[in-house]
């Protein structure tokens, strides 16, 4: 910058001396305001510069702040470059199998109680011989426990063989309503790399015919089909690999209730045990 107004004044300056003076009889004020003159036409000639500068600084600013737009961006670009077909596909199987992760998640958070707790109330009630309040306490709470709960509770004046196996039976239906919805999500795991490879077929097929059309082997053109192809494979893999660890988190959920039934089913069973040993010596 220093340099460009040295460099303007100085032409500037060079242009006033060159200038012949016809009149001797020059006015002063006239001499002077020329002098004057010098700077201002610098100074207009500096700010148009200045102004030429910025623009460029703009323009450089805003191509580095398109090429580096973020992660956002750059998920937006290359979806676009992958095949709108394919991604769409893609994208579709995540945005399913997310929401049935959701779905799972939200059911299984809910069906979580503090079962130990609600065992310990249960064994009082009926080590004092009130069914009717242990069955109230399983009826009001949420879960799979307490349904089994209230379910062995229902069976407490037959015999122990018939206890035990509506416990179970009902035992298995709560288990499958936890396993409801992931084959699904498993589908969705296995649909969403399976397209990317077909996006990756399709992109090398692209290149092949484009590579026919042009009748040579050009690295533009083959690049163009391979890019396609690379980026639906990523795309693919990334939504199983986000998929996967949604599912896994949901079968630790499920583990821990079906261990929680289970526990729960056997402390039911030594409590009406109890109460009809309890029952018969009276």
């Amino acid at each position: 910058m220093k340099k460009l107004i040295a460099i303007i004044a100085f032409a500037a300056t060079t242009s006033l001396h060159a200038q012949p003076f016809t009149a001797q009889s020059a006015d002063a004020d006239t001499v002077v305001a020329s002098a004057a003159a010098v700077p201002a036409v610098a100074g207009d000639d500096l700010t148009a510069a200045d102004s030429l500068l910025s623009t460029d600084e703009m323009a450089a600013l805003s191509e580095m702040a398109a090429t580096d737009g973020g992660l956002h961006m750059q998920l937006k670009t290359k979806f676009v470059e992958g095949s709108a077909g394919f991604m769409s596909l893609v994208a579709l199987a995540l945005v399913l199998g997310l929401a049935l992760c959701i779905e799972r998640i939200i059911y299984l958070t809910l069906s979580e109680i503090d079962a130990k707790r609600l065992l310990a109330d249960v064994d009082k009630l009926v080590e004092a011989g009130d069914i009717a309040g242990a069955k109230a306490i399983c009826r009001d709470t949420r879960g799979p426990v307490a349904s089994i709960c209230y379910q062995g509770l229902m069976h407490s004046s037959e015999d122990m063989a018939t206890v035990e196996r509506s416990i179970m039976s009902y035992g298995a239906v709560q288990s499958a309503k936890l396993e409801r919805g992931c084959s699904w999500i498993t589908l969705f795991i296995a649909i969403a790399p399976s397209l990317g490879f077909l996006g990756t077929v399709i992109g090398m097929v692209m290149s092949f015919d484009q590579i026919q059309q042009a009748g040579d082997i050009s690295p533009t053109i083959v690049a163009s089909g391979m890019k396609v192809a690379l980026i639906t494979t990523i795309f693919g893999i990334i939504v199983a690999l986000i998929l996967q660890v949604f599912y896994n988190f949901i079968l630790s959920k499920i583990e821990h209730l079906t261990s929680q039934m289970e526990e729960s089913a056997i402390t039911l069973l030594d409590s009406i045990m109890k109460y009809k040993l309890r029952q018969q010596h009276d």
